[in-house]
């Protein structure tokens, strides 16, 4: 149960994660983490990788209190994430899925509903840095453009990056891009590589990812199997170190 911390409660800027020895199952008696200790220090990029089922995405989960931990606990700074109220929690920590939904309307409205009260010159920072504008500027109307339910009338890559603008706009402290660029062509993986590198500064972060390309550039890197932390380091030295980040990388780049 919540234990319902005020509100006002200090939290550093922007805050460290840290799992202190998580176990959960969405199935009790099936656990999906096991023992799960790790911390991403304030203003540094995370990146978890793993193959599927590994629960990476578990964690993502467990951050944004989709679900609790059966064991342990998961920490913003020094404050259990339950001590929190789920506002509180939901403006701190912001997750950029892998299909971001978009709604009827026009792109701007879509922007606000991360920020209702944002001024147009906010929307337009927001665009910029996450790269909206260079495609919105091609549409008939800018970011007054509708588009379709679902964002059907945007490629994956944009609706993507209109995520990102949203997670901007929120201003979140802690951003989860879980496999963000899956799917995209290698033009839109770049575009959203670049778009991704912006967002990440000045924020604490975790990128999921299969496509290892993406998290190069992680301070650290977390490797899952079997809902444990089998390796961790930066991508050279994981890959020098012929383990299992190695066998993934060789998977996925196609090397060997």
């Amino acid at each position: 149960p919540d234990r319902a911390l005020p509100e006002t409660t200090a939290i550093a800027s922007p805050p460290s994660v840290v799992f202190e020895d998580v176990t959960f199952g969405y199935d009790p008696t099936h656990p999906v983490l096991r023992g799960v200790d790790f911390e991403v220090p304030g203003g540094t990029t995370l990146a978890l990788v793993g193959t599927s089922g590994a629960g990476k995405s578990t964690c993502a989960n467990l951050l944004l209190r989709f679900w609790d931990p059966d064991r342990g606990r998961v920490r913003l700074g020094d404050v259990d994430i339950r001590d929190l109220p789920l506002a509180r929690l939901r403006r701190t920590v912001c997750l950029v899925p892998q299909e971001p939904y978009l709604f009827s309307g026009s792109l701007a409205a879509n922007l606000r509903l991360a920020a209702p009260s944002a001024s147009a010159a906010e929307l337009a920072d927001a665009a910029d840095r996450a790269l909206v504008t260079p495609f919105a500027s091609r549409l008939p109307e800018g970011l007054d453009t509708p588009v379709a339910e679902r964002g059907a009338s945007l490629s994956g890559g944009q609706r993507q990056r209109v995520a990102l603008a949203q997670a901007l706009l929120r201003d979140a402290e802690v951003l989860v891009l879980d496999e963000a660029v899956a799917g995209l062509d290698a033009r839109g993986e770049l575009l959203l590589r670049r778009a991704m590198a912006r967002a990440r500064h000045g924020r604490t972060t975790i990128v999921i990812a299969h496509r290892l390309s993406t998290i190069r550039g992680a301070d650290r890197i977390l490797v899952f199997e079997g809902g444990r932390v089998v390796e961790e380091g930066r991508h050279a030295e994981l890959v020098a170190k012929g383990g299992a980040y190695a066998r993934l990388h060789a998977v996925t780049e196609g090397v060997g």
